[in-house]
């Protein structure tokens, strides 16, 4: 299943959120396998700094005990001082609702 969202990276840490993801935590990457994500992309609009992330997974009832991941809550404390976030330091993300596909 496709999951699509939109985040924000705070002006003038673009390139600090690109160079944080090149050098993403091989923890996290296995991590996100494990869950059965696959085919993530995340996309900058360099006008409005919104991202733009899509991934396919398995199983999308995974996804809240994603969160619970000590791992994922690391990363999160690792990005919340680029970019948006809620209480818990994830980031404030918004789903995007799917208008046209192209098979």
């Amino acid at each position: 299943m496709l999951q699509a969202f939109r985040m924000n990276v705070l002006k003038g840490f673009e390139a600090e959120y690109k160079k944080r993801h090149d050098e993403i935590w091989g923890e996290l990457k296995n991590l996100l396998k494990e869950y059965g994500i696959s085919n993530y992309r995340i996309f900058l609009d360099e006008q409005s700094n919104a991202l733009f992330a899509f991934f396919d997974i398995e199983d999308e009832t995974k996804l809240s005990n994603l969160a619970k991941e000590t791992i994922m809550q690391q990363w999160w404390d690792f990005m919340k001082d680029i970019m948006p976030t809620n209480v818990d330091n994830s980031p404030k993300t918004y789903k995007l609702k799917e208008v046209f596909y192209l098979e």
